[in-house]
Formats: C-alpha cells, sequence, structure tokens
C-alpha cells in the first residue's frame, strides 16, 4: 500500500502568518508513519518464510536449526547430513540473546563446572549439586581474579579459558589499583545512588593491566606466569573477552595441559608476542614477535591458533598489504611458509585438518569480479598450495564448520538476494539443501529490496560500496533529499555492521526512507575488510581519524547525485550512533555547507574523554608537545562547534557506561560559547543502548528528519509500538 500523499491546503490558508511555502508543505499523518513501520524488523520478519538461524551442530554430526514459519514461530529442525534427512523438532519461541556484559557463569567444556567470580576471587560450582570450591584467596578490590572489566564494559563475569578436559583454568588476576575512575549518577526523586567503576582513558599514566595464571580445579594450586603484568588488551577486539563467551581470547592451552600458548599485545597494539608457558613452572618463553607501523589487526575474526601435534601456530599479519595467514615452527618461531594467496584479506579461519594438512578459511575479495565484501569459503594446504573456492556463487557466505570439518553448512545471499542454505562436503558439493528463504509476502505487501551502490572515495578514484533504501512508492520524476546513516569505525563501518547478506531490515532505514527520503550506508575508507593500505586510510594518527570518513560520505553522495538525477544532494542529513554520532556532529561542523541536519546518538565526540583501548590502538598513543599541545585535540568535536549553520540534534543516555555522557555535554558546552541553536535530549537513565525509550528515540528521528529536511509538518501523536512489543515481536509468536 502506497504512502497517501497529504497536503493541508486549505487549513494553512485559514492560519494567519503562514507563508505560501508553508501553504504547500506536506503535513504527514499518523498513518503515514504506520505504513513506514511496517518494515521495521519485528513487524516485516514474519513476511519471510524458511529464514534459517541459530544453525549448531551436535555431537553426532546432525545439524540443529531454526527455520521461520508464516506464524512467525522459529520451527527448531534437525538435519542429518550422512542419511540426507530433515526432520522437524516442533516450534519454539526465540529468546533474546544475553546482552555481553550480563552476570554469566562459565562452563566447562562438557557443562559440569560453572566458573565465577565472589568477592574478587574466582570460584567454581558443580553443576549437577550446587557445590562451591573457591580457588583463590588473595583477590582483592581492584585487584581481583578473572573480573571482567574494559571500562566501557563490565559486569560479574569470570573471564577464563578452560583447558579441552576441563582440568585448569587459564585466568588473570586484574590490577585496576592505579586506574582512574568513572562516576554517573541515575535521574531519581530520592538520594540517587552513585554508579562508581574503573575506566581508564586515553593518554592516562596508569591503566588497567593483567598477571596471568593456571589454577588446577581440582587442587586448587595457582600458578603464576613469569612475565611482567601485561596490557589489558586483546589482539581481536577492544576487550580481552571478544565473542560475548567469556572467554579469554589470547590463551590456549595444549591438549595434555602441560603448556599455554599466548599472545601479548602492546598499549599501542603495534607489537604482538606469541609466547608459549610452561603450566607446572610459570615459565615464559617469547617464540615470535610481529612490529607493525601503525596498528595489528582486526581484518581477521580469528588471529592465530596453535597446531600442537605437528608443533606450529598459525599467523595472520598483513605484511603484504593483505590479511594473510602463515605458518610458523612452534618451537624455534620461524617462520615456515605462506599459507594464504592472492589479493583478498583472510578472515575466519573454519577448520584446520591437521591430518591432512589442509586449512578452510572464509576470505573476501579474492575471486576476481566478486563483491570485495562478500565472504567465501576456501580450502588450501598448510604448504600454501592448491587453494582452492569451495562456495563458487556470487554472494556473501555465513559458514559453519562440523567439529571434524567433513560438512559444512552454508547460507548464502545477499542484500537483493534471499537466502539459500545448504549442507557441503569438505570439496564444496552441495550434499543437502536445509531451505531457501521464501519472500513472496513480504514482496506482495510492497516491501523492495535496497538497491546496492558503488562510488568514488574522495581521492576520486578508489572505489567505495553501499546501498540505499528508497521509498516503496519511488518515483523518478521526484527529487528526494538524503539521509546519510554513518558509523566510520575503523574496526568496523555502517554497511558491513548491517550486513552484506539479505536483511528484511537494516535498522529503520526502509521505513524512513518510505517518509520521503534517500536513505545511504556507504563503507568509507579507512574501514576494514579490504587492503592494509585502504584500513590506514584515516585511522594511523588522530588527525585522520578525526575526519570520520566524511569526506568519503560527501564524495560519494555528490557522485551518486551525478548517477540518479531523483537524489537531491543540496538536501543531505546525517545521522549515526556511538561512532556514527561523532561522525555526525563532524561531519555538521566540518562541512557545514553540505550537511543541512544531523540526529547525532551517544557520540564519542573527545576520545580523550572514552576508554583507552579503543583509539590508541588506531590513533597511536596521546603525546603531548613542549608547548602543552596534544595530538588528540584534532579530532575533538567541540573545538569546531563556532561553524555549526544547519540543524543538530544531540541524544545521549545518562547512565551510558560505555561513551560517558560528558562527550555530548562538552559539545553542549562549545555550542552555548559560540552561540549556536542545537536541540538535545537526555535520556534520563538510559545506557548506550536506549532500551524502553528506542521507540520514542526513532520517532523523534523520522520527525526531526521530516520537519527540517523534507521541510515538512510531522504527525501529532504518533505512538509506535512499546519496547516491550517490539521484543516480543522479534522473539515469541504471535497469539
Amino acid at each position: 500500500m502506497r504512502l497517501q500523499q497529504v497536503f493541508a491546503l486549505t487549513a494553512a490558508a485559514l492560519v494567519p502568518g503562514l507563508s505560501p511555502f508553508a501553504a504547500a508543505q506536506r503535513v504527514y499523518t499518523a498513518q503515514d508513519y504506520t505504513q513506514a513501520e511496517r518494515w521495521m524488523n519485528y513487524n516485516a520478519n514474519r513476511l519471510a518464510l524458511h529464514t534459517v538461524d541459530d544453525v549448531t551442530y551436535l555431537p553426532d554430526g546432525r545439524i540443529s536449526f531454526t527455520e521461520s514459519s508464516a506464524s512467525g514461530a522459529a520451527t527448531a529442525m534437525i538435519a542429518d547430513p550422512a542419511k540426507r534427512s530433515m526432520t522437524e523438532e516442533g516450534s519454539s519461541e526465540k529468546e533474546p540473546r544475553a546482552r555481553r556484559g550480563a552476570t554469566v557463569d562459565t562452563l566447562s567444556p562438557d557443562g559440569t563446572v560453572a566458573a565465577f567470580v565472589r568477592g574478587n576471587n574466582l570460584w567454581v560450582r558443580t553443576v549437577a549439586t550446587g557445590a562451591e570450591k573457591q580457588l583463590t584467596f588473595d583477590g582483592v578490590p581492584d585487584f581481583g581474579y578473572a573480573t571482567d572489566n574494559a571500562g566501557w564494559q563490565h559486569s560479574n563475569a569470570a573471564i577464563v579459558t578452560w583447558s579441552a578436559d576441563g582440568k585448569k583454568i587459564a585466568t588473570f588476576q586484574q590490577d585496576q589499583r592505579k586506574t582512574g575512575m568513572m562516576y554517573l549518577v541515575p535521574t531519581t526523586n530520592r538520594h540517587p545512588q552513585l554508579e562508581a567503576w574503573r575506566y581508564p582513558l586515553v593518554g592516562d599514566k596508569d591503566v588497567t593491566m593483567i598477571e596471568p595464571v593456571v589454577i588446577d580445579v581440582a587442587t586448587g594450586t595457582v600458578v603464576r606466569l613469569k612475565t611482567a603484568p601485561l596490557e589489558h588488551r586483546s589482539m581481536e577486539c577492544d576487550d580481552v573477552s571478544c565473542d560475548g563467551d567469556s572467554r579469554w581470547n589470547d590463551v590456549e592451552f595444549s591438549p595434555d595441559d602441560s603448556q599455554l600458548a599466548l599472545v601479548k599485545t602492546s598499549r599501542d597494539h603495534k607489537d604482538e608476542t606469541v609466547c608459549l608457558a610452561d603450566v607446572a613452572t610459570g615459565a615464559v618463553r617469547e617464540l615470535y614477535n610481529e612490529h607493525v607501523d601503525t596498528y595489528y589487526g582486526w581484518q581477521a575474526k580469528t588471529d592465530w591458533k596453535v597446531l600442537w601435534a605437528s608443533k606450529e601456530f598459525l599467523w595472520v599479519s598483513e605484511r603484504s598489504n593483505w590479511a594473510q595467514l602463515y605458518l610458523y615452527d612452534l618451537t624455534t618461531g620461524a617462520l615456515k611458509n605462506q599459507v594464504t594467496q592472492g589479493d583478498g584479506p583472510f578472515f575466519d579461519l573454519k577448520y584446520v585438518d591437521e591430518k591432512s594438512r589442509v586449512v578452510y578459511f572464509t576470505a573476501t575479495g579474492k575471486t576476481p569480479g566478486v563483491h570485495p565484501y562478500y565472504a567465501q569459503l576456501f580450502r588450501v594446504g598448510l604448504d600454501g598450495t592448491n587453494q582452492t573456492l569451495l562456495t563458487p556463487e556470487a554472494m556473501d557466505h555465513d559458514i559453519t564448520a562440523a567439529p571434524d570439518g567433513k560438512t559444512f553448512v552454508d547460507v548464502y545471499s545477499t542484500v537483493e538476494t534471499p537466502q539459500t542454505a545448504v549442507v557441503r562436503d569438505d570439496n564444496g558439493k552441495v550434499l543437502m539443501p536445509l531451505a531457501r528463504q521464501d519472500i513472496a509476502p513480504l514482496l506482495a505487501a510492497g516491501w523492495r529490496p535496497p538497491l546496492p551502490i558503488t562510488v568514488k572515495a574522495r581521492d576520486g578514484k578508489t572505489l567505495l560500496y553501499g546501498y540505499m533504501e528508497r521509498p516503496t512508492n519511488f518515483d523518478a520524476t521526484r527529487k528526494y533529499p538524503v539521509v546519510d546513516e554513518v558509523y566510520p569505525g575503523p574496526q568496523d563501518a555502517v554497511c558491513s555492521l548491517m550486513g552484506w547478506g539479505f536483511h528484511i531490515a537494516h535498522g529503520d532505514s526502509q521505513s524512513l526512507a518510505d517518509l520521503g527520503f534517500v536513505v545511504l550506508c556507504i563503507d568509507g575508507m579507512g574501514n576494514p575488510h579490504r587492503s592494509k593500505a585502504f584500513h590506514n586510510a584515516h585511522a594511523s594518527t588522530p588527525a585522520e581519524m578525526g575526519d570520520d570518513t566524511i569526506p568519503d560520505q560527501v564524495s560519494g553522495i555528490k557522485d551518486l547525485a551525478a548517477q540518479y538525477p531523483w537524489i537531491d544532494a543540496s538536501r543531505v542529513g546525517i545521522w549515526g550512533h556511538s561512532g556514527g554520532g561523532n561522525a555526525t556532529v563532524s561531519a555538521m561542523f566540518h562541512f557545514p555547507d553540505f550537511f543541512k541536519v544531523g540526529w547525532a546518538e551517544s557520540g564519542n565526540h573527545d576520545n580523550r574523554d572514552y576508554e583507552d583501548d579503543w583509539d590508541e590502538r588506531w590513533a597511536g598513543l596521546e603525546v603531548l608537545g613542549p608547548n602543552g599541545a596534544d595530538n588528540y585535540a584534532s579530532q575533538a568535536n567541540q573545538d569546531y562547534a563556532k561553524n555549526l549553520k544547519g540543524h543538530l540534534m544531540l541524544v545521549h543516555g545518562t547512565m551510558d557506561d560505555n561513551v560517558p555522557q560528558s562527550n555530548t555535554l562538552l559539545v553542549v558546552d562549545a555550542l552555548i560559547k559560540a552561540n549556536k541553536n542545537f536541540d538535545m535530549i537526555m535520556i534520563p537513565n538510559a545506557h548506550h543502548g536506549y532500551g524502553a525509550a528506542t521507540p520514542y528515540i526513532m520517532r523523534r528521528r523520522w520527525d526531526y528528519f521530516v520537519k527540517y529536511l523534507a521541510g515538512s509538518v510531522p504527525p501529532e501523536g504518533f505512538q509506535p509500538v512499546s519496547y516491550q512489543e517490539m521484543i516480543r515481536k522479534l522473539y515469541g509468536p504471535e497469539d
């Protein structure tokens, strides 16, 4: 159903003082907004049938997954690749995944024992009986064992890595005794309870450190590794636990529990060191160090793996300008050979067949003619020979490997093409289909897929990729204002975060488009999943970080306007959350004549007021010159507030424990001092995500662009579904 075009010419003519322009304004109705809300995932997802999710291999080699049905329920399915059979196990409600940082016990590999923190010490609990045992006894406040606090990320979870047999635990005693504090005060009509925790900032002399230990679960023996305290850092993310499973990512036990492989990361992420520790004595031997001039990694999901049987280890490096996998000797640390080959970065290690000496991995950009962000599955010998593509479809492939590497579940799609889910053998041959997504009901309702786009970067030659959403009642004879959704990374980017595979809804982009906009996402230079040189483009110094890919957004939008006459480059708005909020303000201050309207949520506007590990990785350590000049000042948004010309909304949760609200208030203070008009919403007691206030903020964002970018009148009293209803629709079937 098309949006109604409602013009209040008669009513406006009766209102004294309205200009002729105002008389021609479109006046939106609540029904217009309701029609737009149809395309939110909580409404539209149920219009796609046979969507595959939650793929898991069972111990016997069968495959468990869920498949969506017309009722919105998730049907549990079991596929048996050996028998080429599939059975339906029944319908079930999908459970919302636990928020990262929730209080959780960490289970042993066999699920019989749980590790947890109590009183700054590590304990274990036998799951069957509930019997508890204390493993450490000298933990004290701010110097506890297995504690989860990266500053921006903090919970009561235990951060540990279990040995495969569940007999030993690798963890650390985390020293925060000199780390600076963060404080937040909730909104209440009674005495507030202060929230205070350790939160290291960029440039702090003293930041959080960890002292690694190995603990014998049966005896409680604690062996402290003989190495200087390590930086609270990880190769793979801006925490020591990267996957939401409370595992310490940078350690790995040998099969016999006698050794522990460990990777140490320098504070500026320019040095990575592979070590081998003797679990009995705590002796640590450094095997290999790699130094880079800018920063290490974040191109790959898996950066290293030890091959204990052959005494080798796999290591990802960008020394050739592409993230590639290399093979090293575990005894000497010497390079044996390069494993993966060709242009395009290695992404994820799916399986290593040590007996056959074959590696299965995913990568992007390795197949000529295929979209550079589409992941595909490859096989290659550990000696670097016979690299073979196993998923020939020119689409994005989401791969789940069997524990024995004999089969793989492949769910492939593009932003325009629905999912096909199959089981492949280790040669890439399709053994059996699982499901093919059916979007006929979605198309019948009027939905249309995003349009992939290719544009030129700021240099006028580098190709950038993204996609755009147009109104479902798109009219090529009209001129549409543009809303650019931005997230600059450099650890990821807006299009890559939303996904290059098939998604019915990319946030509220299609809903916003149906209010009369073209909504864009463009992955700019400096984002990952391409070459090292591309990734370095704006993330090697604080000044380069400060451009937030905005020059690429500008050049890309101008390029699109030249390609499509229905794009109105004279009416451009921009919005984003977190790093996207920072980039939005940067765009409004640095390109005030191009961006007319900005909506900035929870932005890290001055990274000296944000946690240490994130920007120190990308921009390097803070340096103060002889005159007190700070190399980080160039990226501080508040210093450019005087340039604002358009309409700017600033949004922040008052209890944001990721990006403190002071980041936005620094900009507010500067705007006031510059005598600039702006808008602001501070959400009482909201964190970095807005929880119950999410529908309200979405509606206000729509209103803001309708009013100031489209020059129209938003409806009075539109009420989107409640947050609780959103969750119910997403995770539970309709009654």
